[in-house]
């Protein structure tokens, strides 16, 4: 009985026995092949434009430019729902701004694309009397998303942001190629977000703020309003404090 018992814990403890196959014969099941494809894409935007009242374009003078990306409720084919808030809600009642904007509109059921948004940019740096050194980017809520997303990604095409109640993806900043990490260092960047927000946490704002600080950008701020719930773009955008950061900053 001993010795029945002393073999069983052995083939437990030894496991089962695998015969050694010899490395030269072992093959990989998996076969190495490339994929070559072209891919072309037909994009379009609806936007709203403002022009300075002094605007010229026969002129040489270059103008700043803000960018501006609205939340989800704005999406669709009315155009006219983008001036319900932020800069273009300001323009339409008669303020005065030194700045070109920009308000396009997202699809329907569709989140904001960093491609769409560059190619207008693109559109409207050619067409238009851009000073490029000083292009700024904010939305809300989802446009905060997308500020976040369309900032970090390509930093170089910025020289501030200021993304209101949104959030975003670390991985862009841990991944940063050198050219954009640099660029990433001299970005300007201002977030908002109400402290009793219900639809996007404090911490979405929070956790990029901190995220950018420890890649050693130094120009970051966060303002909390502590009794706002999820519209804190209201006061941030009618404080003229915004417009003057975004002019104290150009791209170099």
């Amino acid at each position: 009985m001993r010795t029945i018992v002393s073999v069983v814990c052995a083939l437990f403890v030894l496991g089962p026995i695998v015969p050694t196959v010899p490395a030269q014969e072992m093959k990989d099941p998996q076969q190495a092949r490339t994929f070559k494809g072209k891919i072309t894409r037909n994009v379009t935007s609806e936007y709203l434009l403002y022009l300075p009242k002094d605007y010229n374009a026969r002129s040489k003078t270059r103008w700043p430019l803000i960018l501006f990306l609205h939340g989800s409720g704005e999406r669709g084919a009315n155009l006219s729902k983008v001036a319900l808030h932020g800069p273009p809600k300001l323009v339409k009642q008669a303020k005065d701004f030194p700045f070109i904007i920009v308000s396009p509109q997202c699809p329907a059921n569709q989140r904001w694309e960093n491609d769409v948004l560059l190619a207008l940019l693109d559109e409207i740096e050619a067409k238009y009397n851009v000073d490029k050194s000083r292009v700024y980017l904010t939305g809300l809520s989802m446009g905060g998303y997308g500020t976040w997303s369309l900032g970090l990604t390509h930093p170089e095409r910025f020289a501030a942001i200021a993304p209101i109640c949104g959030g975003g993806d670390l991985i862009v900043l841990m991944l940063a190629d050198p050219k954009k990490a640099a660029a990433l260092k001299t970005l300007g960047v201002w977030a908002f977000h109400g402290g009793k927000d219900p639809s996007v946490p404090l911490m979405e704002s929070e956790r990029m703020i901190e995220g950018l600080r420890k890649t050693g950008c130094k120009d970051v701020e966060l303002t909390v309003y502590p009794e706002a719930q999820h519209d804190s773009w209201t006061e941030t955008y009618n404080n003229p404090k915004l417009y003057d950061w975004f002019l104290a900053h150009q791209r170099k």
